[in-house]
């Protein structure tokens, strides 16, 4: 009896899934098809920028936020092995190696 119950209840649950996803793609399928509303010659359907790329008056920032540049294998290893052996432990056991 309690298959019955779990059977009926994800049937119940799939069959909302997916009246909600088609109704979801007509939707989306009519506004793709409207041409864009104008509003006193300014279009209503503008991108709005995200939060982050504005600074404090409301402004696109136009600069780059962040740069990054690339370096070989070869580079990180050495910079990674200098960080290693200028830990505190490895002071000693450099010593006694050389």
């Amino acid at each position: 009896m309690l298959h019955l119950i779990y059977v009926l209840a994800f049937t119940i649950l799939a069959v909302i899934a997916v009246s909600n996803m088609i109704r979801n793609m007509v939707r989306l399928g009519t506004q793709v098809q409207q041409p864009p509303r104008k509003n006193g010659g300014a279009q209503v359907n503008r991108p709005v920028p995200h939060p982050e790329l504005l600074n404090e008056s409301g402004d696109v920032i136009n600069e780059p936020l962040l740069v990054m540049r690339s370096i070989s294998i070869k580079d990180a290893r050495e910079k990674l092995n200098a960080l290693y052996e200028s830990s505190s432990g490895s002071d000693e056991s450099t010593s006694e190696e050389g």
